[in-house]
């Protein structure tokens, strides 16, 4: 009896495959980055991404069903991110999964790119999924989820303008680092003094669970006229200082939710959450509060369809399918209206 399900992962500008068995094992998982091709644009371009996944897709499926050592036979369903993403880029991953459940005749599910990120802190050895509270920092979203179960959800606060990733990737750009921004700052961080200039922390008196970055944003664009950035410090303190800024609200929110909902397991997942800092940082206000922490394992923050595979094994076997008709959708919310 079929008992795998592959997935792929087209939001953006990744393109990725993934194999995980029903109960929720990775088999195997695969990403083509696009990262090289973009930098020299200074961001992502849809159409080139949406190309750059058309050449990509198919060796990718054959390379993870080769990893796994299966066939298409092997699997039970096929599944793919439907949103949120690019259009472009997201109908090449969704027409490839359901080509291949109508041409096996299995079922196809639709997987939201956020649940998928969501759950990812589960995947291996943390799981099963349990209630918690949740932060997802990533390029385009930095939100709160209290997480009940799968597929009962309930969101907290989010980002009321520039999401974490993104106010990285714009001061990186402003302050010459290359695309992507966030890891630069990361890097160019570690030498640096977090003290040195004094940003804004918005949102982070009393109980807000809401974030916005768009206040830093705007105070480096004011103090970098003052600055000698061809000083390779100055730099450095400038990223370590904007750095901490970020990473300061996003601990202190997460805490604050989990003690305003009194929640013991706290989870953080997305792109920027492979930042060495953050992660020191959680990891001493978990400890400091008594929580129990779980990170997504920094092969899995990033966008790849391994989380997208594991999303759906558990909707799989809750019983969800989706209509093979099921549309993209650009916009699509992690909380169901």
């Amino acid at each position: 009896m079929p008992d795998c399900i592959l997935a792929l992962e087209s939001s953006c500008d990744e393109t990725a495959a993934a194999i995980c068995t029903l109960d929720g094992t990775l088999l195997a998982s695969s990403i083509s980055s696009q990262a090289d091709i973009h930098r020299r644009y200074g961001g992502v371009v849809p159409e080139v991404a949406s190309r750059n996944h058309i050449l990509h897709v198919r060796p990718l499926v054959e390379e993870v069903l080769a990893q796994a050592k299966i066939t298409l036979d092997d699997c039970a369903a096929f599944a793919a991110t439907s949103g949120p993403g690019l259009v472009s880029s997201l109908l090449i991953g969704t027409s490839m999964a359901k080509s291949l459940a109508v041409t096996t005749g299995r079922p196809y599910l639709a997987v939201n790119h956020m649940e998928g990120h969501l759950l990812s802190p589960f995947i291996g050895a943390n799981g099963p999924v349990r209630p918690c509270i949740a932060l997802i920092v990533s390029g385009g979203h930095t939100m709160l989820v209290k997480v009940r179960a799968v597929g009962d959800y309930q969101l907290l606060g989010r980002t009321r303008d520039d999401a974490a990733g993104e106010a990285f990737d714009k001061i990186a750009k402003m302050i010459g680092l290359p695309y992507p921004g966030g890891p630069e700052i990361d890097k160019s961080a570690r030498t640096g003094n977090p003290k040195a200039f004094d940003f804004p922390r918005s949102f982070l008196d009393g109980r807000s669970l809401e974030f916005s970055f768009s206040g830093l944003k705007t105070a480096v664009l004011y103090e970098l006229p003052k600055l000698d950035l061809t000083q390779p410090q100055i730099i450095a303190d400038l990223s370590a200082s904007v750095q901490e800024a970020i990473v300061e609200v996003l601990v202190e929110k997460l805490l604050l939710a989990a003690q305003v909902h009194q929640e013991k397991l706290i989870t953080v997942s997305g792109g920027v959450s492979c930042n060495a800092h953050l992660r020191s940082r959680l990891q001493k206000g978990a400890s400091k509060a008594g929580l129990e922490l779980l990170l997504a394992e920094p092969a899995l923050c990033t966008d790849n369809a391994g989380m997208i595979a594991f999303t759906a094994a558990q909707r799989f076997r809750q019983g969800h399918t989706s209509p093979i008709e099921t549309d993209v959708d650009p916009n699509l919310s992690i909380i169901s209206s």
